[in-house]
């Protein structure tokens, strides 16, 4: 008696899996599937249709039917989403651009903190071992250094959680697949247009413990050497998450009052490691009657709406809308379907506002 159509759908959900094991991200072909199970075309079409109805495959005219990487028991598909913070600014519109692509794919989320703290991201990864997600987007934990937890990060990939690392990487964890921001050609091009505005002695504030702040600050000194213009040590300030922390809870300047008094002498313009330190920095500027852009001159990254907020308005790298988000889950849905995929970094786009003046010649 031939396999009826219903019968075939549940033996293939329940091979998907080992495809995608083998790295195999698409079925047998229509042909190959009748003689397989020798069934007429319109049997195994009905049962692939059950499959694309359950989510589990998509069908591409003229190419066939793809593994979407969702499971049949729905409670499996799980994407747990680990956060360095949630207070920074960039992120909620951040979380919230994840959770609409994953949810629109099929997947639920779990939403997990680590306040940029190697104890608090152990926590996090001995619970999901407990009950392990499909995947994981997982921004690292003072990704300046390499972590100690990466046993935890091994244990979850062995055991079939597929992870993608979101605004930094870690040294430690090779091959990990990641998606960031092309941070060393921003730092290079923030110094370039600094130059182009014939800025000759650039001062620079990033944070210290962070990939991101290391690869800005390495960008911009390198365009500054290009020109032969070399960066002065002492003009370069270096924060930490603590002295971030400070400032987000309780408004504590101190470390950026420090650097007006310790190391913006004589220099006419300043690279912030983002908007938000751009934000108060000129605050603290305006309190001592140093004005942006007459006196000094401010740029920085993410392009966020501190960069409209603040007087004047913030010249900043920015990136595509959405375009962070959409590269991680790209990424993630592709590695769960079998797909060969490669580490990302995305380009800054400069956006000039009137923090700017240029230097007279």
């Amino acid at each position: 008696m031939n396999i009826k159509y219903k019968e075939i759908a549940i033996q293939l959900s329940h091979e998907l899996s080992s495809y995608l094991n083998q790295g195999i991200n698409r079925l047998p072909t229509e042909k190959d599937l009748c003689e397989r199970f020798q069934v007429s075309r319109q049997t195994i079409r009905q049962a692939l249709m059950l499959l694309e109805e359950a989510g589990l495959i998509t069908k591409k005219q003229g190419s066939g039917s793809y593994i979407t990487g969702l499971s049949s028991d729905r409670s499996q598909n799980k994407i747990a989403i680990l956060l360095s913070s949630e207070t920074e600014y960039i992120f909620p519109a951040l979380l919230n651009d994840l959770k609409t692509m994953l949810t629109k794919e099929g997947y639920s989320l779990s939403i997990y903190i680590s306040h940029n703290r190697i104890d608090y991201e152990r926590l996090v990864l001995q619970s999901l071992i407990n009950e392990p997600p499909r995947g994981l987007i997982a921004e690292p934990s003072r990704s300046a250094l390499p972590t100690p937890n990466f046993d935890l990060y091994e244990k979850l990939s062995a055991i079939g959680t597929h992870i993608v690392f979101f605004h930094g990487y870690y040294s430690n964890l090779p091959p990990a697949l990641y998606v960031k921001d092309d941070n060393y050609n921003g730092g290079f091009l923030l110094g370039q247009y600094l130059l182009e505005q014939r800025h000759r002695k650039v001062a620079g504030i990033f944070q210290l413990d962070t990939i991101q702040g290391q690869e800005r600050h390495l960008g911009f000194v390198r365009a500054m050497m290009d020109a032969e213009r070399y960066v002065n040590d002492d003009s370069i300030c270096w924060f930490t998450t603590q002295d971030l922390c400070l400032l987000e809870k309780k408004q504590d300047t101190r470390f950026l009052v420090d650097f007006i008094h310790q190391k913006l002498e004589s220099c006419s313009a300043v690279i912030c490691h983002n908007d938000e330190i751009a934000y108060w920095l000129i605050k603290e500027l305006s309190y001592m009657n140093i004005q942006v852009p007459d006196d000094i001159s401010v740029v920085s990254f993410d392009n966020s709406y501190l960069s409209e907020l603040s007087t004047p308005r913030l010249t900043s790298l920015t990136h595509e809308p959405h375009e962070m988000a959409s590269a991680a889950v790209s990424l993630l849905l592709k590695k769960m379907q079998g797909q060969n995929v490669s580490s990302m970094q995305i380009p800054w786009q400069l956006v000039k506002r009137n923090s700017v003046m240029a230097e007279p010649e």
